[in-house]
């Protein structure tokens, strides 16, 4: 097959979907083995990476400068580490990345990752997946259908990880919350292959039906929230595996739901017509979207609290309430406002203790991150927080330093609180 090419690099054709593997950096475990699956369904040969040892950043390290964005060079290093492997025929393979089209060097990884790759592998083309009209040449096709049942893997997957998070701390049987976790994304999967997914309130039911059979221990742990730049957030290869570290410290990780990051960049283009102007159609129907995804949020919200077993997630309008305490909502380059508003909502529901997760360098993370924790700690007397930074020069032991003396104050707090 003839490789289009631009501007010197492979160009993704739409007839490649027949012939090649698409790569996928793993950003979200749970979430991403359930959209894998959802693009398998649509025709797509598509494979979430696992690789994510030491050699990963590393590689990355020979392809991107250390200052560009730790995320992108993880990810680099997670593509061309597994390229290198053997397993894929570079001539039959693609990568995939997900761009936001915000004020933000995620914007600008394709040119990267492009020149990145093509050192070594030149025939590999990338791909992207957006909603902002960016790399309109070498975008995944995104029908109504297909970005529908994207929504609701997302949906799925905060449930799968919320539950998750509650159970595995407290189980009573070594492994059984991972067995759990397993069996409801094979069940979600399931729902999807036979076109029953849209039930989502039935579905969320039964996920947590499957984690609240886990017997749990009646032990009271720390509670640690897990905010900041959304790769480092969540990505295991990103935090050097932050939430393992913290169940091992006897904690318990909580980690804000992906839906609330998408809320996030729906309702940022609503506001840019009250601060900024923006054209009132556009604000119109990413309202009505906006609408949509947070009604279904808020029914979620209800399943959990009537079953009783869950903390539920966040309802987004009060995520929305706390950051006007701290920031305004205009502030949107990166992560911007959601930062500080998980961070005020973690300490509304009993989560104080907070680990503020950033790529070295990123200027929205330290401006609405950790640039916030002083008005945060002013706005909550027993806010416990440490701003961690993570680059490829930041090793794993001063990490976790850092994070035991935030847990040692939280040790503290907590037995004051119950004395």
């Amino acid at each position: 097959m003839k490789t289009d090419y631009t501007n010197g690099y492979p160009k993704w054709d739409k007839s490649m979907k027949n012939t090649h593997k698409i790569l996928i950096p793993n950003m979200l475990p749970w979430h991403f083995l359930i959209i894998q699956e959802v693009l398998k369904m649509e025709g797509y040969d598509v494979e979430v990476l696992t690789n994510d040892s030491r050699a990963v950043i590393d590689e990355g390290l020979k392809h991107v400068h250390n200052d560009t964005c730790y995320p992108c060079l993880c990810v680099v290093g997670q593509y061309i580490d597994a390229l290198k492997s053997g397993k894929y025929d570079p001539d039959k393979t693609a990568l995939l990345i997900t761009q936001t089209g915000g004020g933000c060097r995620a914007s600008n990884y394709m040119p990267l990752i492009r020149k990145a790759v093509a050192s070594e592998f030149p025939n590999v083309p990338v791909l992207s997946v957006n909603f902002s009209g960016l790399e309109k040449d070498s975008s995944l096709d995104m029908s109504l259908p297909l970005m529908l049942r994207l929504v609701y893997a997302i949906i799925y997957g905060d449930s799968i990880m919320w539950c998750y998070n509650q159970t595995r701390p407290y189980e009573a049987e070594q492994g059984s919350a991972d067995v759990a976790r397993d069996v409801a994304v094979r069940d979600v999967v399931e729902k999807f292959k036979s076109g029953k997914y849209k039930n989502y309130k039935k579905i969320t039911k039964n996920i947590i039906r499957i984690f609240s059979a886990v017997k749990r221990t009646e032990e009271r742990k720390v509670k640690v929230g897990i905010v900041g730049e959304i790769y480092v957030k969540y990505a295991h290869i990103g935090n050097n595996r932050l939430e393992e570290f913290l169940i091992s410290e006897n904690c318990e990780p909580v980690v804000p739901a992906l839906m609330d990051f998408v809320l996030y960049c729906i309702i940022n283009v609503v506001n840019d017509r009250k601060f900024y102007g923006h054209n009132p159609a556009t604000a119109f129907a990413y309202r009505l979207v906006y609408n949509l995804l947070h009604g279904k949020q808020k029914n979620i919200i209800k399943i959990f609290e009537k079953d009783g077993n869950f903390t539920p997630i966040h309802d987004f309008e009060h995520l929305r309430k706390c950051a006007d305490k701290v920031l305004n909502q205009g502030v949107k380059m990166g992560e911007g406002w959601l930062i500080p508003a998980e961070m005020a909502a973690l300490a509304e529901t009993d989560v104080p203790n907070i680990v503020c997760a950033q790529p070295f360098g990123c200027l929205p993370n330290h401006i609405a991150g950790k640039g916030a924790i002083r008005t945060l700690k002013n706005l909550y007397k027993d806010e416990n927080i440490v701003a961690v930074d993570y680059d490829p020069s930041a090793t794993k032991v001063n990490q976790e330093n850092r994070i035991k003396l935030m847990l040692a104050t939280a040790r503290e707090n907590n037995g004051r609180i119950n004395n």
